[in-house]
């Protein structure tokens, strides 16, 4: 009789057990779906229950469907994990779709009757901003003036960036809103770029931006939700699910308060300025305030940019002997980083930090490399721009995620030998080397410094092909990489650079819902085509956020 019992109680447990699992709620059939999991790399159908996969497989699981189940035919389409673009600069993107626009401006003329015809249209007193002119589309490349535009903005305070965000143009209305006279004193980790007779001409780099910027009116919460929504809305139509935001302390109220509307459709990791590491405390262990919103740490600089020729080298510019870069501020001294650094990891969160020249980098990794007690392990590397050869294998040693953005490669490819040797090229963007040394490589696309397409950064970092055109088989062709890699650095690398790997960036049961569906299949193109290719619909925890007919 008790044995009798016990397999009763056996098969009610069996029979609960096989049919206590809840039917799928979304399921998706034939695509072509590229998984990013070795040990499933390809599969047909996914299941969505509950914002996560409960299927990814090659037939339909009639166990997990019933009259509820939506089903959906993604008529052979191809399919990869949501995006992660693991840095850029989200609110700053979200503003910058409605400011000026220079990026493309491609002559000096250009660049004044473009502000002029955008100041045309703005009230009296309201600020000029946004910009990312480039001045290496001029000709003769030089620096613009406030000059040129002071006549045509006569009523309106101009701060415009370079496209790299570490120098910005002012006009005088600017510079006299903010105090400024010929003889102020250049703040350390600076440049006031003056002409020939001590005149400030208007550009300010790095912490020398400071002083006109703080007298920029705060634009208010307000304005930052109405932001954020927008660089939502655009990144989505773009394929990216999840972001790293390299912004500013005062963003968080604004993706607090969306997160607590359950207004947020893209998954946002939020990193602090280090100078102000001590406010990482109050999130403490409730740094994930939700599966759409975590604070995860704080993010520094080293250097500047090599376009702004203030990246830090160990070789002078070959255009300005006397010129090896500029430390950024945060960098004097030297003790106050490592003291931010160590700080930062021992609240337990984790560190950011942009090194873009050889000697910057070098100097980060010494740093990195003498916190051997450290809470994280998984120091990060911004941009890892232009490392020494020796440098590259300490990445995997020391367990440095290696953040990169390949966009700016066949964009800096164009001018980069005007700045430095190509001995110093040959490791620049160097994802080759730094993948066959085993390190693991997190791409991004450091909008609005650069476009934030996934596409257009899996084709340059496939093909190098820089925006010229004269170089159709690469600059630097030996740091190409495969189409396959380059997916792995936009989807389960981003989710390693920031501890998520067993939640996101790749199709696996278990996982969130997070994918996208492309017009073509980017492995078996021609890799030149791949900028081309369309997303057509974007996926967030199971919910459609982004589709176009197809």
């Amino acid at each position: 009789m008790r044995k009798l019992i016990l397999l009763l109680i056996f098969c009610t447990l069996i029979f609960s057990c096989t049919h206590s699992k809840k039917p799928a709620e979304i399921l998706y059939k034939n695509a072509q779906i590229w998984t990013v999991n070795e040990k499933q790399p390809k599969a047909s159908v996914l299941a969505v229950a509950n914002s996560r996969f409960v299927f990814v497989g090659d037939y339909i699981p009639e166990n997990l469907i019933d009259e509820s189940t939506r089903i959906i035919d993604l008529e052979n389409k191809f399919v990869l994990p949501g995006f992660t673009d693991s840095h850029l600069h989200f609110m700053d993107g979200g503003f910058s779709l409605s400011r000026i626009d220079l990026r493309y401006s491609a002559s000096k003329i250009d660049f004044i009757n473009q502000i002029a015809d955008y100041a045309k249209k703005l009230p009296k007193g309201e600020w000029i901003l946004g910009g990312n002119w480039d001045h290496t589309l001029w000709e003769g490349k030089q620096l613009p003036d406030r000059s040129w535009i002071d006549a045509v903005t006569a009523e309106n305070p101009v701060f415009i960036n370079r496209l790299d965000g570490h120098m910005a143009l002012a006009n005088s209305l600017a510079i006299n809103k903010a105090g400024i006279s010929n003889d102020v004193e250049t703040p350390a980790g600076g440049v006031i770029v003056r002409d020939k007779k001590g005149r400030i001409t208007g550009v300010f780099k790095e912490s020398a931006k400071y002083l006109v910027s703080k007298v920029i009116p705060d634009a208010g919460i307000e304005m930052r939700i109405k932001a954020a929504k927008t660089a939502s809305e655009y990144l989505l139509g773009l394929g990216i699910t999840s972001v790293h935001d390299m912004g500013y302390g005062s963003h968080i109220d604004a993706y607090k308060k969306l997160n607590e509307q359950n207004e947020l459709k893209i998954r946002i990791s939020a990193y602090l300025p280090i100078p102000y590491w001590e406010n990482l405390a109050e999130y403490g262990e409730n740094k994930k305030l939700s599966e759409y919103l975590s604070i995860k740490g704080a993010k520094g600089f080293m250097d500047g940019s090599l376009g702004s020729s203030t990246a830090k080298f160990f070789k002078s510019y070959l255009n300005d002997q006397e010129n090896f870069g500029v430390w950024d501020a945060q960098m004097i001294p030297p003790e106050k980083m490592f003291k931010r650094i160590y700080s930062t990891d021992s609240l337990g969160f984790q560190v950011v930090i942009h090194a873009i020249g050889t000697e910057a980098n070098n100097k980060l990794l010494e740093m990195y490399s003498e916190i051997s007690d450290s809470k994280n392990k998984r120091f990060r590397i911004e941009h890892a721009q232009h490392l020494m050869k020796e440098d590259i294998p300490k990445f995997a040693k020391l367990g440095v995620i290696a953040s990169m953005q390949p966009y700016h490669c066949i964009d800096d490819g164009r001018w980069a030998e005007t700045k430095i040797d190509y001995e110093r090229c040959k490791t620049t963007y160097a994802f080759r080397d730094l993948l066959d040394k085993d390190a693991v490589v997190a791409f991004g696309s450091d909008w609005e410094v650069a476009p934030a397409s996934p596409m257009w950064g899996i084709y340059a970092a496939v093909t190098r092909r820089t925006l010229d055109h004269k170089n159709p088989d690469g600059w630097v062709p030996e740091q190409k990489i495969s189409v396959e890699e380059a997916i792995n650095c936009y989807t389960i690398n981003g989710a390693i650079a920031e501890f998520e790997e067993n939640n996101k960036g790749s199709l696996e049961v278990g996982k969130l819902a997070d994918f996208v569906v492309l017009s073509e299949n980017i492995l078996n193109i021609d890799p030149v085509k791949i900028k081309d290719v369309k997303i057509l619909q974007t996926v967030v925890g199971g919910e459609t956020v982004y589709k176009i007919e197809y």
